[in-house]
C-alpha cells in the first residue's frame, strides 16, 4: 500500500473544519492539496486511531491550529500557494507541532533544507505507508515521552551564561526577556547537553538519544540539529563556546555555569 495508489473516495475538502478534539487522542494535520493522497491520508490515519484535519494553505493550517492543539503536522512541499517551506518558518514561529515534511524532491539538499527548517523527519514521495505509520509513531513517542525530562516535573529550569531554558515550555529566554522557541527535537537534544554539562557525546550516541530503534534516520541529523540549536544560541554571541565540536569525538556542551 502506497501513497499513489487512488483512494476509494473523493476529495477530503469538506472536512477542514474539525471539532472539539480529544485531548487524549494524537491530533494530526495534513496539509496535501492532491485530493487522492489527501483522501488516503485520512482514511489510513483515521483507521490508526488519530483524530484528523486537513489544510492546504497557511491561513487554514493557523485557523487549525487556534481551533485544537495539533500534534503533529503532515508537510507536503508542493503546494499552490504558499510553499511548505513557508508554512514551516510560520508554524516554527508559533507552534510545538511536529513536522513531517512530505515531497516529491529527493535531492539531498532538499532534505537538509527541510531540517534545517525545523522538520522532525522528511519523507520522500511516493511512499509506504505503513513506513509513513511507523514514523509517525516515532515521532510522537519523542513528544509525549521525552527522552530525558521527568514526566512529574514541569517546572524544570536550566540557567547558563545568561540565557534561562524551561524544558517544559520548549522556550530559551535571554537576559533581556526575549522568548527563543525550540522545536521538539531542539529542547531534548539541549536538555541532553544540559543533564551532562561538560560531557563528551559521539555523534552515534546523540543520535541513539534522539531516535532510539528508528532506521533510515540520517547520519546527519544531529550535525543540522546543533547548527540549528547553535544559531539560536548565538543571540548571545557565544555559540560556539556553549555547543564544542571535539573533532573525531563529536560534541560537549560547555557553559560557564549551569543549574537547574
Amino acid at each position: 500500500m502506497s501513497a499513489h495508489n487512488p483512494p476509494s473516495s473523493s476529495s477530503c475538502e469538506s472536512e477542514k473544519q474539525t471539532p472539539a478534539l480529544e485531548a487524549e487522542i494524537p491530533h494530526i494535520l495534513v496539509v496535501e492539496d492532491d485530493p487522492e493522497i489527501c483522501g488516503l491520508l485520512q482514511r489510513y490515519l483515521k483507521r490508526l486511531g488519530y483524530q484528523v484535519s486537513t489544510a492546504v494553505t497557511l491561513a487554514e493550517v493557523m485557523a487549525v491550529q487556534q481551533n485544537a492543539p495539533v500534534d503533529l503536522t503532515l508537510l507536503d512541499l508542493m503546494l499552490p500557494q504558499e510553499d511548505g517551506q513557508t508554512i514551516c518558518r510560520h508554524l516554527r514561529q508559533f507552534s510545538d507541532t511536529r513536522i513531517v515534511m512530505l515531497s516529491a524532491l529527493n535531492d539531498l539538499r532538499d532534505r537538509i533544507s527541510g531540517l534545517d527548517l525545523g522538520a522532525d523527519d522528511y519523507i520522500s514521495k511516493p511512499f509506504d505507508l505503513e513506513e509513513l505509520g511507523a514514523r509517525i509513531r516515532a515521532v510522537l513517542r519523542r513528544t509525549t515521552s521525552p527522552v530525558t525530562l521527568p514526566a512529574a516535573d514541569q517546572t524544570l529550569q536550566y540557567r547558563f551564561d545568561n540565557w534561562l531554558f524551561e524544558p517544559a515550555k520548549r522556550a530559551l529566554y535571554a537576559q533581556t526577556g526575549i522568548r527563543i522557541a525550540l522545536t521538539g527535537s531542539e529542547t531534548d537534544l539541549l536538555l541532553i547537553f544540559c543533564q551532562n554539562v561538560q560531557r563528551v557525546f559521539p555523534r552515534e550516541e546523540l543520535l541513539a538519544r534522539m531516535h532510539g530503534e528508528e532506521k533510515n534516520v540520517d547520519s546527519r541529523a544531529i550535525d543540522l540539529l546543533i547548527s540549528r540549536l547553535r544559531r539560536k544560541l548565538s543571540h548571545q554571541g557565544r555559540q560556539l563556546e556553549l555547543i564544542r565540536t571535539i573533532r573525531g569525538d563529536g560534541y560537549i556542551f560547555d557553559p560557564d555555569t549551569i543549574r537547574s
